[in-house]
């Protein structure tokens, strides 16, 4: 008997393979160039981002309608080419402001940049996944990159702790995932979230005790990326033992990642038991966003604050996937760019001052900058505010969406909570703008950034001020972006 296998069409992974190539590349381009001068497979490899976000974007136009591929377990549509442009930016960022970064700790080497684009290549393949193993396939080829980067600087004992500790709480959690797949494919006899989705409808599964059970295996799996309560306990070690551009990039694009497939597997997969989804995420979205903020407030050290603040804004966007409303998908990718570029600026500014024996991620080294460095302090204070949501920022405009979605879908005590969180957000974000501009500075020695670090705190910083004055083409994409997703689930 003859079996014809289909050829599955290559153009929806022009992307993916383009990052592949890059990624190889940078491996064996590295042996041939001198330790000294390792920055150069940084700028190729920021080049070669650049070219993998044009060709994506080329895209948009010709995904009005969602295009599938790999027999229907890969999936192109404007909501997977919105994240994949968020893992790349972020990823620009991130190569910017290591360049210099990695010098100055003396650990610059060509596989730092190459992991990142597997990294990359891994949350592109989560947000294009229409099947589950595709999904894992995409969350594992990413988390084992950021493992390593994680304790890239393997002569400092915080670096390898928070590393191991990554990565122990990761495996464990992977497998509560794998089996969470392993419950849904018993009770509906596939992966795929088209087959899966259209076996609950037809078998009225909706209440199945297998399926309730692989949701809360599926969140649990999700939630460790995503730092939700009560898979957070990683996030502050961490955030404060990786190196300072790796903690910036974890905080942005693998969250963004999981959040992405999270919404894609409970809108798409298992849409008709969102009743058992929303009480869990209603519960977990209080407890994250309140652990997170609380917490946050008893932090001395900016990097640990920011893991916390990280946490809350969790909470806050799971308000958009609670919503399960357009609105709420368009808060949702809305609201990650605008958190890319205040979240990379913050961090970018404790790089900023790094200095001989001077990490630089404590409260007390911002002292009297405003007086010796008044453009950092005024740049930094636009990055506060737009984490607090205050405008005219992205993140008010972000912040706002999401609680328009959640006030939309009738979760008024909810967002209540949310708003009251963002009070006590100001407190801690505020502790540093006090020490910029109420206390002395100590007499340190003289800061010496690069210039890939200034220009991507010039480059966020304009686009958090820009997105929050005059938000609509931001929006626009995002409002795209939400309608064409949430027509395919129709």
């Amino acid at each position: 008997m003859n079996v014809t296998v289909p050829m599955p069409n290559l153009s929806l992974v022009v992307p993916e393979i383009l990052m592949v190539i890059l990624a190889c590349g940078l491996l064996l381009v590295d042996l041939f160039i001198p330790k000294d001068r390792k920055r150069v497979v940084g700028y190729i490899a920021l080049a070669g981002v650049v070219v993998v976000g044009v060709v994506t974007a080329a895209f948009w136009g010709k995904m009005a309608q969602p295009a599938t591929t790999f027999s229907g377990t890969f999936v192109l549509d404007r909501f997977a080419l919105f994240f994949k442009e968020v893992f790349l930016f972020t990823t620009g960022i991130t190569i910017l402001i290591s360049l210099k970064y990695l010098e100055i700790e003396k650990v610059s080497l060509g596989e730092y940049y190459a992991l990142m684009l597997f990294c990359t290549l891994g949350m592109m393949i989560m947000v294009s996944g229409a099947d589950l193993i595709v999904i894992y396939l995409g969350i594992e080829t990413m988390a084992l990159s950021v493992y390593v980067l994680a304790g890239f600087m393997k002569f400092d004992h915080k670096c390898t702790e928070a590393a191991l500790k990554y990565f122990l709480l990761g495996v464990f959690i992977s497998g509560i995932l794998l089996y969470g797949i392993t419950l849904i494919y018993a009770a509906t006899g596939s992966t795929q979230l088209a087959q899966v989705a259209a076996v609950i409808k037809e078998k009225g599964l909706a209440k199945n005790p297998l399926l309730v059970l692989a949701m809360f295996m599926l969140a649990a799996g999700l939630g460790l990326e995503i730092a939700m309560a009560p898979f957070h306990f990683w996030a502050p070690d961490v955030y404060e033992g990786a190196p300072t551009p790796i903690t910036a990039f974890i905080s942005v694009a693998p969250k963004a990642a999981a959040f992405a497939a999270l919404v894609r597997i409970f809108y798409h997969g298992i849409q008709l038991l969102e009743p058992q989804w929303q009480i869990l995420l209603w519960i977990i979205c209080a407890v994250t966003m309140t652990i997170g903020n609380v917490t946050a407030l008893m932090q001395q050290n900016v990097k640990r604050m920011l893991a916390y603040s990280s946490v809350a804004h969790a909470g806050y966007i799971l308000l958009g996937v609670l919503a399960a409303n357009q609105v709420g998908v368009q808060g949702i990718a809305f609201y990650f760019f605008a958190y890319a570029f205040m979240n990379m600026g913050a961090f970018g500014l404790v790089i900023y001052l790094r200095r001989e024996n001077i990490v630089g991620d404590d409260i007390d080294d911002f002292k009297g900058l405003a007086q010796t460095h008044p453009l950092l302090a005024v740049i930094m204070v636009v990055f506060l505010l737009s984490l607090a949501g205050i405008p005219p920022t992205a993140g008010f405009v972000g912040k706002f969406l999401l609680f328009a979605a959640a006030i939309k879908a009738g979760f008024y005590w909810l967002v209540a909570l949310a708003a009251l969180n963002s009070v006590v957000a100001l407190f801690y974000y505020f502790r540093i703008a006090k020490a910029m501009y109420m206390q002395s500075p100590e007499p340190l020695p003289q800061l010496s950034p690069g210039r890939g670090l200034v220009l991507a705190l010039v480059v966020v910083g304009v686009f958090t001020l820009f997105f929050g004055i005059y938000p609509q083409p931001l929006m626009s994409l995002a409002k795209d972006t939400a309608h064409t997703f949430m027509m395919f689930l129709s």
